[in-house]
């Protein structure tokens, strides 16, 4: 009998409903599946309010972790054959609740040299959290085999009006029956059932070496390369505010959230403003940089570690 444990946090349910879609092509007599949502000491509220959401934003990218409710003593104590580790992206960065279990020694315990497959659903910006999640696995001593990531194809300012939605309302729907839905489109979550077949085929037959490249060839990762560079230069951005902002107090502090105004009036910016202008700077400078954005998309894709 193979054992698979699915870790995750989910505040809207649609991690959950993709993570259930894989494992559906995964459990028969031979597999047991269990699961561990994660949850926090002091939950994030869903629907946000807005000054609630950005105020969590100095913890979240600089991942400080939070209190997190261990799991039963049968799922700790089990040894596993595969995790699937299922995540969210905050600000460029893995969700806290994560964050907490990838950096706590139950998150130590249950993954060391145990195979895991990652599973990231997104608004579009994945690569730099990944490369993050990567870091604390090789520090848990994983052995990461798999990643898929779904993402919202729309296009990237729809995106950011329609997530902002579902965030503040809690309903994934369309906004005034105009707008497409948010999030992972419903085709997406339904067809990411065929990702169960090679990785189960991986767990069956204890290979894991090509689990990556058959994941890729049911088109698991596609990235952007605009993406990579908007994210690593988002990191930068966002790491000098979370620095500066971590320093004015706690969560809810009102000198911290008088600040936290100005970070919102710049994120705003940045979006509308300052990432039109770094798509024609990629435009101009993608011929010259071809060959590093092609190496750049290899690697992203991968599960390797640099």
């Amino acid at each position: 009998m193979k054992e698979i444990l699915v870790v995750y946090y989910t505040q809207s349910g649609q991690l959950f409903d993709i993570l259930e879609n894989i494992t559906s092509t995964i459990k028969d007599n031979d597999v047991n599946i269990s699961y561990y949502r994660i949850t926090l000491e002091e939950p994030f509220p869903f629907p946000w309010t807005k000054d609630r959401f950005y105020d969590a934003f100095p913890e979240s990218f600089l991942q400080i972790p939070s209190k997190i409710h261990p799991p039963e003593e049968e799922t700790l104590n089990k040894k596993y054959d595969l995790i699937l580790l299922g995540y969210q992206v905050w600000f460029l960065t893995p969700s806290p609740p994560i964050n907490a279990f990838l950096k706590s020694e139950i998150g130590k315990k249950l993954m060391k040299n145990t195979p895991v497959v990652t599973v990231v659903a997104c608004r579009n910006m994945w690569i730099q959290a990944q490369e993050k999640v990567k870091r604390l696995l090789a520090e848990n001593q994983a052995d990461h085999t798999g990643h898929i990531a779904l993402v919202d194809r729309h296009v990237n300012h729809v995106s950011v009006i329609t997530i902002e939605h579902w965030m503040f309302s809690g309903k994934k729907e369309r906004m005034w029956g105009i707008f497409p839905k948010p999030g992972v489109s419903d085709k997406e979550i339904n067809g990411s059932s065929k990702f169960g077949k090679p990785i189960k085929e991986a767990l069956l037959s204890n290979n894991f070496k090509t689990l990556q490249d058959d994941l890729l060839a049911l088109d698991a990762v596609k990235v952007n390369p605009y993406l990579v560079m908007t994210d690593a230069r988002g990191n930068v951005l966002f790491g000098k505010w979370a620095n500066f902002l971590i320093k004015k107090g706690g969560p809810k502090n009102p000198k911290r959230l008088k600040w936290i105004g100005f970070f919102k009036f710049y994120l705003k910016f940045a979006i509308w403003v300052i990432a039109p202008i770094v798509f024609i700077v990629f435009l101009l400078t993608y011929l010259p940089t071809y060959q590093k954005r092609n190496r750049e998309r290899k690697y992203f894709s991968s599960v390797y570690l640099k």
